[in-house]
């Protein structure tokens, strides 16, 4: 009996062991409900191969996309108050703070990062939504603002990719005076008569939008992105309507002449390279597109 059990046995437990297999192998698409293999997803800067959904991109993954060659160096961003308010919900505010970190590996929402666009020096701020929803308090406001110092100081365009749910409640009105701060680092690129470019995706919303989100020389925006101040339920419970197909999505902005234009994620990096040449009077971009599918559907509406 004890040979079977410690011979027989755990040779037969071995041949048909069940092997582990990670968890994100495949990414099921949020619009159409296809599932990706994450090697072809990331290749793909996150755009579903099937519908052309563009999902949301990581602050990492972004830069790797926007400069050259992948090369980057971030940017410090002073330390601000990590408490201010001393404020509690469901859980303490710095309990927040340290599982967005953990989750995120950021120290918060905005990220700022310097170095060659198209071999144009280059200031970058990506706002990541996974960070406590991309809400802008202190440590994003204070980042956006020195990205723009940084830029004035290499005289240098600043790019900002935003992506917020709006103001961090948990800091109150301390999150809402960055909204005039930021808006003051814009007006100073632009006495400056350097290049201040948007590129809005999903979803760009709340104190996020009625600031620096809205105050580019050119907004640009990804197929898709749910761009506004109040969200569309918010808007048809207050006003008893029934909004417009595709209300605050970019395509139906570009229509109304609230963005410049709608560019697809696989053409962003040669459209603002082309951009910031035409801004600074450079010579022509050595920059291609990428090479796309020969027939790529049409952006689908994405789920509300």
């Amino acid at each position: 009996m004890n040979w079977i059990n410690n011979v027989v046995r755990p040779k037969i437990q071995r041949v048909f062991k069940k092997r582990d297999t990670p968890d994100n192998l495949w990414v099921k698409c949020s619009n159409c409900g296809e599932m990706v293999f994450h090697r072809d997803l990331i290749t793909a800067y996150n755009v579903c191969p099937s519908c052309d959904f563009h999902m949301k991109l990581g602050t990492k993954e972004r830069f790797g996309q926007l400069f050259d060659n992948g090369e980057y160096e971030e940017i410090a961003i002073p330390e601000v108050p990590a408490d201010p308010l001393k404020f509690r919900d469901q859980k303490r505010y710095p309990e927040r703070l340290k599982d967005a970190r953990a989750k995120t590996g950021r120290n918060d929402a905005v990220t700022v990062a310097h170095g060659a666009l198209d071999g144009i020096e280059t200031v970058i701020s990506v706002q990541d939504f996974a960070f406590m929803g991309g809400s802008l308090g202190m440590a994003a406001g204070e980042a956006i603002v020195v990205g723009a110092r940084e830029a004035l100081e290499r005289k240098a365009p600043y790019i900002v990719v935003a992506a917020a749910g709006g103001a961090r409640m948990q800091e109150g009105i301390l999150s809402l005076m960055q909204m005039p701060r930021t808006t003051v680092a814009v007006q100073m690129l632009r006495e400056a008569r350097l290049p201040y470019i948007v590129v809005l995706t999903d979803p760009t919303t709340g104190g996020v939008t009625a600031s620096y989100a809205m105050l580019g020389d050119v907004q640009i925006a990804e197929p898709g992105a749910l761009i506004g101040f109040a969200g569309p339920r918010v808007i048809e419970q207050t006003i008893r309507e029934k909004l417009p197909q595709g209300f605050q999505r970019a395509e139906y902005l570009l229509e109304h002449g609230m963005v410049d234009m709608v560019v697809h994620r696989h053409e962003l990096k040669a459209t603002l390279a082309r951009t910031i040449r035409l801004l600074t009077h450079r010579p022509g971009s050595a920059l291609k597109q990428e090479t796309l599918p020969a027939t790529r559907p049409n952006p689908p509406a994405p789920v509300a």
